[in-house]
């Protein structure tokens, strides 16, 4: 990589490259990466205070090892990214790479990743191709395979015995995952399907047609941002309430602040939330809140879980990451509690789990959140783990 673009690179970060945990010692070096400015910054953000959280009550360390994360902004652009990973790998010598927020990202560091041989833990984005014929023996991922979240939604549209389903989703790797995944459990009829553009501020003329296509039910996938005005646009043309509707990573931990209770009564799938009651997920939320002053998004808890498992894997390694092979070995092993609780990596780096429906509510103390409501696909693989040619 030229000169010229690093110093680039390090100027725009600079920001975000002063908080990060250093130590001239460092043991263990962990390049942390994910989207942090623009309208999907809530989702990086919570990412990395996750992470971050997960350290803190290590002792500032790793599996015993002192650490150093080097922090960057991919900015959402897919071409940045792939500077920052090359950066990671050529110049820092990172022993980890973590992170991620947006798969279009993902799917363009994944051959940087792959090529430089790096231990990758991802902690949001999930594409498709990564979970089949192009899984990677050094990639784990903390969160889900992107259908995951979806097909549990689908299930659940399933059961409540809606017939025609109207489908929306911005046009990326993500999205059409995540619609692929909602079909993929809905038996019912599709009212539309409807692909927009990422980071699209108005859906005005689109939700119009979906009104006019008069379906049982919505099924949205829009992340950051896009969700928060998306929800307050259908608000705005009273359909909220009217059209049910479902969605993943629209209105979660990352938006429901700025929705409040807009988003009341909307249903979101994925495989965690604020209200689990097992000793890993309730420490985790009690010591988010305490020190970042929010109820904890799945972002966090996606990330806090990647601590944990890094911190999991170098105590196998007796804190040294030099050994490829025993690391990501002690990753595989993944013994951590998780939040989520029952948690074990398939074949192909992605997490066997249960999968839970959740509406948006209030709380005990009266604040809007995640209530649990049901969990439809318990013990829940990946579809393209077949294709892994991995044993």
């Amino acid at each position: 990589m030229q000169q010229l673009t690093l110093k680039a690179l390090c100027a725009a970060a600079i920001a975000t490259c002063a908080l990060a945990t250093t130590s001239a010692s460092a043991q263990v070096k962990i390049g942390f990466m994910s989207t942090l400015s623009g309208p999907a910054a809530s989702l990086g953000q919570d990412m990395y205070d996750g992470f971050m959280l997960g350290v803190e009550q290590s002792g500032g360390k790793l599996g015993g090892a002192t650490i150093e994360v080097l922090k960057e902004d991919d900015q959402l652009k897919p071409e940045l990214g792939v500077q920052i990973v090359s950066k990671f790998i050529e110049r820092d010598k990172v022993d980890i790479v973590t992170g991620v927020t947006f798969s279009n990202v993902m799917m363009a560091v994944a051959k940087p990743l792959a090529d430089g041989k790096a231990v990758f833990v991802g902690s949001n984005a999930g594409p498709a191709p990564l979970a089949g014929a192009q899984c990677n023996a050094n990639f784990f991922f903390t969160s889900w395979q992107n259908d995951m979240q979806a097909e549990v939604v689908g299930k659940y549209a399933t059961d409540k015995g809606y017939k025609n389903v109207y489908i929306m989703a911005p046009n990326y790797q993500s999205g059409k995952d995540n619609v692929a995944g909602f079909k993929r459990y809905f038996k019912g009829g599709v009212a539309g399907e409807v692909y927009t553009t990422v980071n699209q501020p108005d859906y005005s003329a689109e939700i119009a047609q979906m009104q006019a296509a008069k379906p049982d039910a919505l099924f949205v996938f829009y992340p950051g941002g896009m969700g928060v005005n998306f929800v307050k646009q259908m608000r705005q043309a009273g359909l909220l309430g009217q059209i049910p509707l479902l969605s993943v990573s629209t209105t979660d931990g990352s938006t429901i602040p700025a929705l409040k209770e807009t988003a009341l009564g909307v249903i979101s799938g994925t495989f965690w939330g604020p209200d689990f009651n097992n000793p890993a997920s309730k420490k985790f939320v009690t010591d988010f809140e305490k020190k970042y002053n929010r109820i904890p998004s799945q972002y966090a808890a996606q990330s806090y879980d990647s601590a944990l498992l890094i911190d999991s894997a170098l105590k196998k390694t007796g804190g040294k990451a030099s050994d490829k092979a025993a690391l990501t070995a002690a990753l595989r092993a993944a013994d951590f509690k998780s939040v989520r609780g029952n948690f074990r990596f398939n074949k192909n780096g992605f997490p066997i789990q249960d999968m839970h429906v959740f509406e948006v509510a209030k709380d005990a103390q009266g604040r809007v959140s995640l209530k649990t409501a049901s969990t439809p696909l318990k013990d829940l693989a990946d579809p393209y783990v077949k294709d892994c040619p991995l044993k």
